[in-house]
């Protein structure tokens, strides 16, 4: 009898104890920055899985595995997934998940205000909010805030007319004087990645490594000049033609850049050149770039030329493609790979894109 007795309480008592025992998370993740505005955290990974949340730019949190471009993190002590390429890796290891849902909110101050398709009163309205109205922020332009609708779609609001409005800003002139980027948003798409290698050079050096690395330099020095910088990787992951340019439309995006390098059977082909696809914005941000570039670069100048690449004609942002020299080319690798090419190429790119926005 007794041993019947115990048979029924031993399964009761270990049911309780894995009840109560708390579950312990992994510690040895990889840190990582949220690279984007906004950035869905889904149940698996996949791009039609449940939205279970949203990560904001700059949030930090700890990956522990890799699935098909997909990371594996956790998120209000759930397992969840983000799309890789949106995530740069953190030099701090020493973080916590974030585990709610936060992010900045404003309510709206006056009645009747009108709901804009851009950061301006030359936009169109596209509706209005009333008094007491509360939505989540996710941008800034100028005195304008861009807010996240009740249908998930987007609008932009006068900030003075919030419960947090910004100091109006300078005038265009006065901000071409500082030479500032501030309040604009840059896309770096480092060509290639994942199983696209891109080029190969002379020695084995792969594009794809080349072109993520010369990303990572410029996006710094953008950022120290006040410039929101976006990565379409931020990793060895293959993204697809047609995402990056969706990953460019799906922001305010005021300057797309492509980062190649070139090669060629003839290894004497050489240089360094800049493409576009219309004859407006981004000829003009072709045309400062390339400027800033043999101003800023010992390569053989190729100009500026017009081409049909797909990430520059299925834009709708101001983009062009850069090719950074030739691979294939012994004086032209060496330069590429020497210390001072990656600083040089960022300054070039900053300072194209400073003229190319303040004129």
């Amino acid at each position: 009898m007794r041993k019947i007795h115990y048979s029924m309480v031993v399964p009761w008592i270990l049911l309780l104890l894995f009840i109560f025992i708390p579950s312990v998370q992994a510690d040895d993740g990889q840190a990582y920055e949220v690279g984007t505005n906004i950035l869905n955290v889904r149940i698996a990974p996949d791009d039609n899985a449940e939205i279970i949340g949203k990560l904001e730019f700059g949030d930090r949190l700890i990956v522990f595995k890799e699935k098909y471009g997909w990371f594996q993190t956790y998120f209000d002590g759930k397992e969840a997934w983000l799309a890789s390429h949106y995530l740069i890796k953190s030099q701090n290891n020493n973080i916590q998940n974030k585990s709610v849902n936060g992010g900045k909110t404003i309510t709206i101050n006056d009645t009747s205000v009108r709901l804009r398709s851009g950061p301006g009163t030359d936009y169109d309205v596209i509706g209005h909010s009333s008094k007491g109205d509360t939505y989540r922020l996710i941008e800034t332009n100028g005195d304008w805030y861009k807010v996240k609708l009740d249908d998930e779609s987007s609008a932009w609001v006068a900030s003075w007319l919030t419960n947090q409005p910004l100091e109006k800003q300078s005038s265009s002139d006065e901000k071409n004087a500082a030479g500032s980027l501030e309040g604009y948003n840059i896309i770096l798409d480092p060509g290639h990645g994942g199983k696209d290698p891109g080029a190969l050079g002379v020695n084995g050096e792969k594009e794809k490594n080349l072109t993520l690395d010369i990303a990572k330099t410029i996006a710094q020095k953008l950022r120290n000049e006040g410039a929101t910088v976006m990565l379409t990787r931020s990793n060895d992951t293959y993204v697809s033609l047609e995402n990056r340019v969706n990953f460019s439309e799906s922001y305010w995006t005021h300057a797309f850049i492509s980062l190649h390098y070139n090669a060629f059977s003839l290894g004497a082909s050489n240089g360094i050149g800049t493409y576009y696809y219309s004859n407006q914005s981004d000829y003009r941000l072709a045309q400062e770039i390339q400027t800033a570039l043999e101003k800023h670069s010992n390569l053989r100048s190729r100009g500026i030329n017009h081409d049909t690449y797909y990430v520059l004609r299925e834009n709708k942002d101001p983009s062009v493609l850069v090719e950074l020299g030739f691979i294939t080319n012994p004086n032209d690798l060496a330069t590429i790979q020497s210390d001072s090419h990656a600083s040089n190429v960022a300054n070039a790119i900053t300072e194209g894109l400073i003229n190319y926005l303040n004129n």
